[in-house]
């Protein structure tokens, strides 16, 4: 039983924006903090070095005016000269933390996502589609380059830079520090109109990406049955509809970015023209000296010059802030596993010698998908050499409870092996299973077979393929990524081929399996289905979650899950027979 995906859903429900120095960022990834650290340090330079270049070269250049011998003017020259020379290798080093902070943010990114997927599970899967996962993995995570890499630093510039000049504006004519303080908002509130519309137009933009993203999985994996029915071909009209509407909402995005740029630029421009005119005003009426009106005339375009980078690199990073703001939602709305049973759980049973064990035994166990349960204290047990059936209508259960059997879906209760309990991360290790999707890697037959063996035993892949019914698959055959080269049947015989590979292999005592026959025709499932009942016969519990008549009519025991639509109140509705 597949797990339902939501091709077009964005991980965070709750839409939150993400703002321009989220604290999530810097909960989740440490490089984000240091990037933050060491940038304010090199910042404070970057802007001492600007204060000084400005007024160096006032002086120097009233001095030329006043008629100074250039051998006395060395000393400021000079200092002009080691300005421009700071000022350069600071903006190189903030530039050089950035490219480096983006590439570590982004690798942290990536390995707490994937540990989230791993951790999550199907439960994960069931709220996001793992086509936009993918999307977040590759091009979105690509896409922070934007934001780590060049607005991240430009906004930490800004909150250094900023304050420091204005404040020097005002120790240095209080006139024109004043005019700064009341023109400056203007930028601020430009960009705010602007990219509230920014921002909602590149989250159409990301959604339609994660859209053909999905789109072009479900058109692959469907491929070989829209092949049989000859269908195929209306699939390129319909990727190609969804891509050109990407192509439409990233020149809108463009278009917005280029509009938004020149209204930022001319907010600016205006201020410091008014700046400029009063000072002019002022120096005609000798009303300020020159050293100190080109001073300030020299600094104000500093003052509005970070803040205007800041909007003009948001545009940039657009699609990385979108990616962003999803990514640290995912991660938000996953948590790691619940705590697992132990031995000194309240009850827990000691098995007495003499006793038969069951194999498998699960006590009150409780499966959520969300605010929905679908497994409600299941209580039952399960002995060795029995075929167990795992039944019912879609949506009651199934594949949620092969997930907490093992281990991969969080659940409540006890699940105990060979009469103990087992902690969900203790699981796999003693467990084969297959899944209803095959799954398979790509590489040598034997290898995909044998798939987590230490070594490979030809004689034992020769026996599970023909176990599974899968020995029509010439031995020779190497497989490309995702089990490429193989129909779908013959990817599902060799999924269970891999799984008896290593229930011998590893002595497991209990196999799971997931909709073993729903791809094979009437020989092939009866040829499975006998292999599952030998597989019993040697002493293993087989669970075979199924729809098919064949398969419950062979099975020892029969276990019908029922769909829940009750949120809250908890009821026993598996039944057994």
């Amino acid at each position: 039983m597949g797990v339902p995906q939501a091709g077009h859903a964005r991980v965070d429900p709750r839409g939150r924006a993400l703002k321009p120095l989220d604290p999530r960022l810097l909960r989740t990834a440490s490089a984000a903090r240091t990037l933050l650290a060491a940038g304010a340090v090199v910042a404070v330079a970057h802007t001492a070095s600007i204060i000084a270049f400005c007024w160096f070269a006032a002086q120097s250049i009233t001095g030329v005016v006043d008629g100074v011998p250039v051998a006395q003017l060395g000393g400021p020259i000079i200092a002009t000269a080691v300005s421009i020379l700071v000022r350069a290798l600071t903006q190189a080093l903030l530039d050089a933390l950035a490219v480096r902070g983006a590439a570590r943010v982004k690798s942290q990114l990536r390995a707490r996502v994937i540990a989230a997927v791993d951790a999550g599970g199907s439960r994960l899967l069931g709220t996001t589609s793992s086509a936009r996962v993918a999307t977040l993995l590759g091009q979105g995570l690509d896409a922070l380059d934007g934001y780590i890499g060049r607005y991240l630093p430009q906004l930490i510039l800004t909150a250094v830079a900023t304050p420091i000049i204005v404040g020097v504006l005002l120790l240095a004519d209080i006139a024109t520090g004043i005019t700064v303080i009341l023109t400056l908002p203007i930028i601020p509130v430009f960009m705010v109109l602007i990219g509230l519309s920014t921002r909602a137009v590149q989250r159409r933009q990301w959604q339609q990406l994660g859209a053909l993203a999905q789109g072009f999985l479900e058109v692959v994996q469907g491929l070989s049955t829209l092949m049989v029915f000859g269908r195929q071909h209306r699939q390129v009209e319909r990727i190609a509809a969804v891509t050109d509407e990407y192509r439409r909402r990233t020149m809108r995005v463009l278009r917005l970015s280029f509009l938004s740029g020149f209204a930022l630029e001319l907010a600016a421009s205006l201020s410091v023209a008014l700046v400029a005119v009063s000072i002019g005003i002022r120096l005609i009426d000798g009303d300020i000296a020159l050293a100190l009106g080109l001073f300030v005339l020299v600094l104000v375009p500093e003052a509005y010059l970070p803040i205007r980078q800041v909007g003009a690199q948001f545009h940039a990073a657009s699609e990385g802030i979108a990616a962003a703001d999803d990514v640290l939602a995912l991660l938000d709305g996953t948590g790691s596993p619940g705590p697992a049973p132990s031995a000194d759980l309240p009850g827990a049973r000691t098995v007495s010698p003499g006793h038969p064990v069951p194999a498998l035994a699960v006590r009150e166990l409780t499966v959520r998908r969300g605010d929905r349960v679908v497994v409600d204290r299941l209580t039952a047990a399960w002995m060795p050499g029995t075929l167990l059936a795992v039944t019912g209508p879609s949506g009651a259960g199934k594949s949620s409870l092969l997930g907490a059997l093992l281990g991969l879906v969080e659940h409540e209760g006890v699940v105990e092996l060979d009469g103990f309990p087992a902690p969900p991360a203790a699981r796999l290790a003693r467990l084969a299973w297959a899944g209803q999707r095959p799954d398979l890697t790509g590489g040598p037959l034997d290898e995909v077979v044998g798939l987590g063996a230490t070594t490979i035993d030809p004689a034992r892949v020769t026996a599970s393929l023909q176990w599974a019914g899968a020995d029509d698959v010439p031995r020779g055959t190497v497989l490309g990524a995702a089990g490429e080269g193989l129909s779908g049947g013959q990817a599902q015989r060799v999924a269970l081929a891999r799984a008896h590979y290593r229930a011998i292999d590893r002595d497991c005592r209990v196999v799971l399996v997931d909709e073993p026959t729903s791809a094979l025709d009437a020989a092939s499932e009866q040829r499975v289905i006998d292999g599952l009942l030998a597989l019993a016969a040697d002493g293993r519990l087989v669970i075979v979650v199924t729809h098919r008549r064949a398969v419950m009519a062979a099975a020892d025991v029969v276990l019908a899950l029922e769909p829940s639509t009750v949120a809250a109140a908890p009821s026993h509705r598996a039944g057994v027979r």
